[in-house]
């Protein structure tokens, strides 16, 4: 199989949308040999930060001279920037190998599956989630069992092991790990997860493991009440983090190189996490410190200097990330109002978040997310005029025009979402990877979990 044929295959699983449960993934990941129960995890889920805490983990684990497997999502710019050992993305034909060892036990398991999929392809006016599409894994599962296999076959040391979304139902959660990490619960994913703080702990907390160490920086009381009550009735041993602990030495004079107050608490995170399991991983103080002193994380409040030109890009696809964005150009950069690059998701509290970044900027430049799910420019143009009248907001067709008008401003924010970041990067010649519109994979649709 040649590498874009497998590219090709993982697109056509997203016909089967994306969906909660842990079946289909639990039958898949036997079928492969369950390559998990040769693995050690640590296992990560919250609203925000939970990337930058496995970027931390994963650099200090392996200054300590550990294998690390790495997996993330969504990808920036390429596919195999989601399954990483020692931050070396999977190679191409690593992905087409076990595309091609998924094929087989797709049709071992789940016999009929192609023949049905075309005649099934014409009536999916109602939806991704007609008869045989809920009973076939999906592109996250498919995925996830790959990454298994892959670092089970790479002998890794410990795989830092991050949730898709939710926890309880996610295809993660099929694993028992050696500690469990919950960032923080903030809105988000609420059409999924619920609406209010505690629903959503309670699907994050759902990665609890009976005994299985557990570290937290949520800080809402109700949020934290789920997980404690969690931890509790599981008896797993709950470290809470708090804004002292990220405050307190070494964490206080380390130097880290991602900005932003709140990547202290993540870091206070990773800390307490390695600490919690220095009984079956030893690191010393100096492998800490040298992780976290060189962690990087692309497209996370990542400054980029073109000539005279200053760039910030950020995710900051949430009224949290929006928050973060917020206090860190008020910390950082407390002289200059940026011109601001801004593209939302439409399922994301975009009027919020608009209402937060929008007064920072004097020019506001308003771009479609490269997603189905992209908020259109216009609607977003209404609430930044409000938000901030004094600005300048414009409304482009593309992200490359928006390039092209603030070529010449001194400082320029992209934000909004983390699919913009990675047209951004493609676009500013940041990503090595010359990905053919691999971005798009990253587009989902999905149901509701069923709540008890």
């Amino acid at each position: 199989m040649h590498y874009s044929e497998a590219i090709q295959f993982l697109y056509s699983l997203r016909w089967f949308g994306a969906k909660f449960g842990l079946q289909n993934t639990s039958k898949l990941a036997e079928l492969a040999g369950n390559p998990h129960r040769r693995l050690r995890f640590i296992h990560l889920a919250g609203t925000n930060g939970k990337g930058s805490t496995a970027a931390m983990l994963e650099c200090v684990y392996r200054a300590a001279g550990l294998r690390v497997g790495l997996f993330t999502s969504p990808h920036l710019v390429a596919f195999g920037e989601r399954i990483q050992v020692n931050r070396e993305p999977i190679a191409k034909r690593e992905i087409a190998r076990l595309v091609e060892r998924m094929q087989l036990l797709l049709r071992q398991g789940w016999p009929g599956a192609d023949s049905t999929r075309d005649s099934e392809r014409q009536d999916r006016g109602a939806g991704p989630f007609q008869a045989h599409a809920g009973d076939h894994p999906t592109f996250f599962e498919v995925v996830t069992v790959m990454a298994l296999q892959y670092f089970a076959a790479q002998n890794c040391d410990v795989v830092i092991w991050e949730t898709g979304l939710g926890g309880r139902l996610d295809a993660t959660n099929i694993v028992t790990p050696m500690a469990c990490i919950i960032t923080n619960i903030q809105h988000d994913h609420q059409q999924y997860l619920g609406d209010t703080l505690k629903s959503i702990a309670w699907e994050k907390a759902g990665i609890i493991k009976p005994g299985v160490p557990v570290v937290t920086g949520a800080d809402a009381p109700d949020a934290l009440q789920v997980i404690q009550e969690t931890a509790r009735r599981l008896n797993a041993p709950l470290t809470i983090i708090t804004a002292q602990d990220a405050q307190a030495p070494p964490l206080a004079t380390l130097p880290l190189p991602l900005l932003g107050e709140h990547q202290k608490m993540n870091a206070a995170v990773c800390l307490a996490t390695i600490r919690a399991l220095e009984g079956q991983i030893p690191v010393s103080d100096s492998c800490v410190h040298r992780g976290l002193s060189q962690v990087h994380w692309p497209g996370r409040l990542q400054v980029v200097r073109r000539n005279s030109q200053t760039l910030l890009l950020d995710g900051a696809h949430n009224v949290g990330g929006a928050q973060m964005l917020a206090a860190a150009l008020r910390r950082y950069f407390p002289a200059t109002k940026p011109a601001l690059l801004l593209g939302i998701l439409r399922d994301k509290d975009w009027s919020q978040m608009c209402e937060i970044l929008a007064p920072l900027a004097k020019r506001i430049l308003l771009v479609p997310v490269p997603s189905e799910r992209t908020a259109e420019p216009h609607g977003l143009a209404e609430v930044c005029h409000r938000s901030n009248p004094a600005a300048s907001v414009q409304e482009h067709a593309c992200l490359a025009d928006a390039l092209r008008e603030t070529a010449q401003e001194p400082f320029v924010t992209l934000a909004g979402s983390l699919y913009l970041i990675g047209e951004a990067m493609e676009l500013l010649g940041l990503s090595p990877a010359k990905a053919a519109d691999e971005r798009a994979l990253n587009e989902w649709a999905s149901t509701a979990p069923e709540r008890s």
